[in-house]
């Protein structure tokens, strides 16, 4: 069983890094594997909407000139896909959109790749803004047909500065209880 996590994040150690290894180690307490794959300071480009995945069929976006098929490969082998990103203007950042929007419609063009695999969105935030960015990367998920676990409130971290989510103790809490719901439900899928 593993667990592929993307920082969507262009600070590859700041708050969204942070929250998302909370989660990651409660997973690895359960035996289960997990990969952190930075997506800032990386090439990947939105969807040019050509269609070609539908021709092709072949789990790949037509273009190959970024990261975004390694991380599909990434998601197709996992049984967990971990999404997280600052807000940005109440939303996720460019990187993770368009890792979503190509590898949403690599996965519609291959019978939904995704289905049935657990994903969970991770946010950090300053202020506000983060619900609508939780609820966008949940959107992925649900059109995907995998399966949301829940946690003890919104999957969501505050603070501004690198690792002031640290003194976020109900966001901790959070992430914690999240990842090991996370690796209770892929077990009782797995089993």
């Amino acid at each position: 069983m593993k667990v592929v996590a993307f920082n969507g994040s262009p600070r590859n150690d700041g708050n969204t890094f942070r929250l998302i290894n909370y989660v990651l180690a409660e997973i690895q307490n359960e035996s289960i594997s997990t990969e952190l794959i930075q997506l800032g300071g990386k090439k990947i480009r939105g969807c040019i909407a050509c269609f070609k995945c539908f021709e092709n069929r072949n789990k790949k976006c037509s273009i190959e000139n970024d990261v975004l098929n390694e991380c599909i490969e990434k998601m197709i082998e996992a049984d967990g896909i971990i999404l997280g990103s600052p807000t940005y203007f109440a939303n996720m950042t460019s990187e993770l959109k368009a890792c979503i929007d190509r590898a949403g419609m690599v996965s519609k063009a291959n019978d939904d790749i995704f289905k049935r695999k657990v994903g969970a969105a991770i946010v950090a935030v300053r202020r506000a803004g983060a619900v609508h960015t939780f609820d966008s990367i949940n959107h992925f998920f649900t059109i995907s047909q995998m399966i949301i676990p829940g946690s003890s409130y919104w999957n969501i971290g505050i603070g501004l500065e690198k690792g002031d989510v640290g003194s976020d103790e109900e966001g901790i809490q959070t992430m914690k209880t999240l990842g090991q719901n996370m690796a209770w439900l892929i077990k009782k899928i797995a089993s």
